[in-house]
């Protein structure tokens, strides 16, 4: 039987201890895994493929440092929909996902319905990225567009519910 996955998977302090040891480091061998959540190989092997299956776990990732890769631009864009229906915001949708520099998009309640993160690798380029590509993305009323000026909290590990 497989799980729907929207569907909260129950984890116990193992599972848990787990997420926890790879989020900081996915590069563990099973062993090292194994040995940091008090477990033998075998068993942590079958939680990790367990917590893969019911898609706890979705990828693993090396975490980059935008800046040291040429991307010394970091925004948002604000954004509000001229109408909110689903084919509008499903075309919406589609065309942010091919645009490489939203390096995150997500849907909002309130004021805007939807939040771009943007990279780039200089302000000429990220001015280039809203006028060029963001401002042609269909059924847009209007945008609100933010620099970072500092980054104080980047996207990190997940606090893991017990």
């Amino acid at each position: 039987m497989e799980r729907n996955p929207r569907t909260r998977r129950e984890l116990d302090p193992t599972d848990r201890r787990i997420l926890e040891v790879l989020q900081a480091d996915a590069r563990l061998t099973m062993a090292q895994l194994a040995e940091r959540v008090a477990l033998s190989a075998s068993p942590c092997w079958r939680r990790v493929q367990a917590l893969e299956k019911a898609g706890v776990i979705t990828g693993y990732h090396a975490r980059l440092d935008r800046r040291r890769i040429g991307l010394g631009v970091h925004g948002f864009v604000h954004v509000r929909m001229q109408e909110h229906t689903t084919r509008s915001a499903a075309g919406f949708e589609a065309q942010v996902l091919a645009i490489r520099g939203i390096v995150a998009c997500q849907n909002l309640s309130g004021r805007y319905d939807y939040q771009l993160e943007l990279v780039a690798t200089d302000h000429d380029a990220f001015a280039r990225l809203v006028r060029e590509q963001i401002c042609a993305l269909p059924g847009l009323r209007d945008i609100h567009t933010s620099l970072s000026l500092r980054e104080v909290k980047a996207a990190g590990m997940l606090p893991v519910p017990g």
